[in-house]
């Protein structure tokens, strides 16, 4: 009677543990979406949730991945690191698979310890500070190219412009200073063009008429600043109303349709940095088509780059068999993945294979590339 009991019980765990090993394959494979959706930095964050649930979508009517519905968690950290932390955590503690963001450099930088730690990768499509590929993290990858790619994009557009003398400004966050040292440093470099000016502004400030004036007395040509729209169209603002109407130019931070929309006639002239226009891509034009039908609206900033996260790392996943993190982190790194941006890989640091940036200039109240 005992051994028979003794093989009940045994029988029992078995098949309670096959039926935890089938609900555990058949789970939702969850996708943590953090970044900026509300506060100044919407702008920027936002496209991304719109380009996951897309994707989500998409991918669920085909029979997911694996056989496997997805679920994704939009979190909300207002491009602040204080606020960043708390949310990988959040994610983490609720055992998410991938990560698409963060969407600032900062918040970016401040998270993704947290996720290396519990073994999550993630990709970002806008974070561009260099340093986040250096080695530190291992699970970070990005669907845009590094800082130092649009400093040359930028520090080229310096030397076309013929530019003798330039005030560098940044906004002195991870991103900011990031882009504006890496121009100050190739520009001296090439030995043309005189940095007369290199300095920080204050965040947030209502008036930068002190920082200006200093501008005004090194007598630059131009002004190259490294940040986010809601400063530089206060800068652009402010300068050009002091008859101070110099060329500006900026990163892929002010190539946004929001920048135009708050600076106004002011943003006329304007040049940034951004990711190559890859519109015409047949992927891209569904994608976009797709937003248009939902949100009735045109998609907003880095939402390509937001399409071409999610589905690599959904077809890494496919790839991979599995969402295993390492054997996840070995499929993004030895594949190549149709995208919104064309076919891109991934480097063993983590920086994108086939992405660019190109320079662009506000004609008519519209971003266009400058050729």
């Amino acid at each position: 009677m005992k051994i028979k009991n003794l093989m009940i019980a045994i029988l029992t765990l078995i098949m309670l543990a096959s039926c935890s090993k089938e609900a555990a394959t058949n789970a939702p494979i969850k996708i943590g979406v953090p970044g900026a959706q509300s506060g100044d930095l919407a702008s920027y964050g936002i496209p991304t949730v719109r380009a996951v649930e897309i994707y989500t979508e998409m991918w669920n009517a085909k029979g997911g991945v694996l056989g496997r519905k997805i679920e994704f968690f939009a979190e909300d950290e207002s491009c602040k690191p204080e606020l960043a932390t708390n949310v990988a955590a959040k994610l983490v503690g609720m055992k998410v698979d991938g990560i698409i963001g963060h969407i600032c450099s900062g918040t970016t930088k401040a998270a993704m310890s947290i996720y290396r730690d519990a073994n999550i990768v993630a990709i970002t499509p806008s974070a561009t500070s260099n340093d986040l590929t250096d080695g530190e993290y291992p699970n970070f990858f990005r669907a845009i190219a590094k800082d130092s790619f649009q400093a040359v994009t930028a520090a080229n557009l310096v030397k076309d412009l013929g530019l003798k003398k330039i005030a560098v400004l940044h906004d002195k966050g991870d991103y900011g200073k990031s882009f504006a040292t890496a121009v100050k440093e190739l520009v001296e470099a090439e030995g043309v063009t005189e940095v007369v000016l290199f300095d920080g502004i204050t965040v947030g400030a209502v008036d930068y008429s002190a920082i200006i004036n200093k501008v005004s007395g090194s007598n630059a040509d131009a002004v190259v600043y490294g940040g986010y729209h809601p400063e530089a169209s206060k800068l652009v603002t402010q300068m050009k109303k002091s008859n101070n109407d110099i060329p500006f130019i900026s990163d892929d931070g002010v190539k946004d349709n929001t920048f135009i929309q708050v600076a106004r006639e002011y943003a006329e002239g304007v040049y940034a940095t951004g990711p190559e226009d890859t519109s015409s891509n047949k992927m891209a034009q569904e994608a976009i088509k797709l937003h248009e039908e939902k949100y009735g609206e045109k998609p907003g900033a880095f939402f390509l780059n937001a399409c071409a996260a999610i589905e690599s790392l959904l077809k890494a996943i496919e790839i991979a068999g599995t969402t295993d993190y390492e054997a996840v982190r070995k499929a993004l790194q030895t594949n190549r993945f149709d995208t919104t941006l064309g076919n891109i890989g991934f480097s063993e640091t983590g920086d994108p294979i086939g992405v660019e940036f190109k320079p662009f200039q506000v004609k008519d109240g519209v971003y266009v590339e400058v050729k």
